[in-house]
């Protein structure tokens, strides 16, 4: 119960940090990003970001500090990156559209 609790207080506050960041960008840029996004989730073109999480959750359990979605020659891809409770950062890319995990990066945080 606890490991869920963590888990949807990490991805409340990463969806918050995505749309306080998207508010900031779309208000800068002519073009809105958030409500692409939106329509692409909408459309059935990209998996919706709190599936992903628990994709990234269940292979990595950890806080997430960071979730991006990025447009990466053509491809629409998700980037997660997990502080996990060894205290190792990983970076997990996801086609957004399948949900399949095409890479996976991390490094040794301890000193």
């Amino acid at each position: 119960m606890r490991v869920l609790t963590r888990f949807l207080v990490s991805a409340i506050a990463v969806v918050v940090a995505v749309v306080v960041a998207v508010a900031g960008d779309a208000a800068a840029a002519g073009d809105h990003d958030h409500d692409r996004a939106r329509r692409a989730v909408e459309e059935g073109r990209i998996l919706p970001l709190k599936d992903i999480l628990v994709r990234a959750q269940g292979a990595y359990p950890g806080q997430v500090i960071e979730a991006e979605l990025e447009d990466e020659g053509g491809a629409i891809v998700y980037e997660i990156k997990i502080l996990t409770a060894d205290g190792r950062v990983m970076k997990l890319y996801y086609n957004a559209a399948s949900g399949e995990l095409l890479k996976v990066k991390g490094r040794d945080g301890r000193r």
